[in-house]
């Protein structure tokens, strides 16, 4: 298939190998030109725009940071929107606003386009090693198409509806649970940190009998060490997500207190000086309020 690939950060760079290793051709392009550089010894093509990348292509994949950066992709001067061609697939993977998922499905409706929204969960290990999880939302024959596509840039792929944004929706509510999670493993450990017990054998103990799921045994581990730099998951990009959530929630008149906290949290270590740490790093704070260093 005839693939363009806008967007080759940490998760993208991995995501689009992955689909030059499955066979397809692959058009990229990245803000930075240099990203996308690191590609072309695995056969992908360089795009001066988004424009151009997709001129040509059955199926574009994005995979930004955030609303702003995908608006401009799309929307921009070089944006894709124009230059897509008509039945050509758009396939969001990008954790954005439920607000911008349903504004792109109306706007490539009404050029006889496709869009899909795709995003997915796991760290940029997990992207490298293929083994991200899926989350698609859109019409079912469309995702049907793409699913040769999404298959190969992750483990498993889930399907949660017909209109877009359901998968936007599911995306920030499994990232506001993770949020939830660091919160209570930060203040668990700081607890028991407190009273001398070592953090390494209290996660151990954690994710070998109570909670043996990958979350915990992930984030159980950065904690523990305090390996909060590189950052997996910038502290910004989870206090993004988490005002997502809470927007998604307040427009169906739903609360979201823990979501709340996770929000708050975030922007005080944001105050603090965080920012460029992994999203994680709220776990420091606790250990802060604790009186531990």
């Amino acid at each position: 298939m005839k693939i363009a690939f806008l967007g080759l950060g940490n998760m993208g760079l991995h995501m689009a190998r992955h689909l030059l290793k499955s066979g397809h051709e692959v058009t990229v392009w990245n803000r930075t030109a240099s990203k996308a550089d690191q590609l072309k010894p695995d056969g992908a093509k360089v795009a001066s725009s988004p424009a151009t990348a997709v001129q040509s292509a059955e199926l574009v994949i994005t995979m930004v940071a955030d609303d702003r950066a995908l608006e401009s992709a799309v929307f921009g001067p070089d944006g894709l929107l124009g230059a897509l061609p008509k039945s050509a697939v758009h396939v969001s993977c990008s954790t954005i606003s439920v607000a911008l998922s349903e504004r792109l499905s109306e706007e490539h409706t009404q050029r006889s386009q496709e869009f899909v929204a795709a995003p997915v969960f796991g760290r940029p290990e997990a992207a490298e090693a293929g083994k991200l999880f899926v989350v698609a939302a859109g019409k079912s024959d469309v995702i049907e198409r793409c699913r040769p596509v999404l298959e190969a840039m992750g483990q498993r792929l889930f399907v949660m509806g017909d209109k877009p944004e359901m998968a936007n929706v599911v995306k920030l509510s499994g990232n506001f649970l993770i949020g939830a999670v660091i919160e209570g493993l930060g203040e668990a450990i700081a607890l028991t940190r407190k009273y001398g017990i070592d953090p390494h054998q209290y996660v151990e103990l954690l994710t070998n009998s109570l909670f043996a799921a990958p979350v915990f045994k992930t984030y159980g581990g950065i904690i523990a060490d305090e390996r909060y730099s590189p950052p997996g998951f910038k502290m910004r990009l989870g206090l993004k997500d988490a005002k997502l959530a809470l927007a998604a929630a307040e427009s169906v008149d739903v609360a979201l207190p823990f979501a709340s906290i996770v929000r708050d949290h975030m922007l005080t270590a944001i105050s603090r000086g965080m920012e460029e740490l992994d999203w994680s790093a709220t776990a420091k704070l606790a250990a802060e309020n604790a009186g531990l260093k």
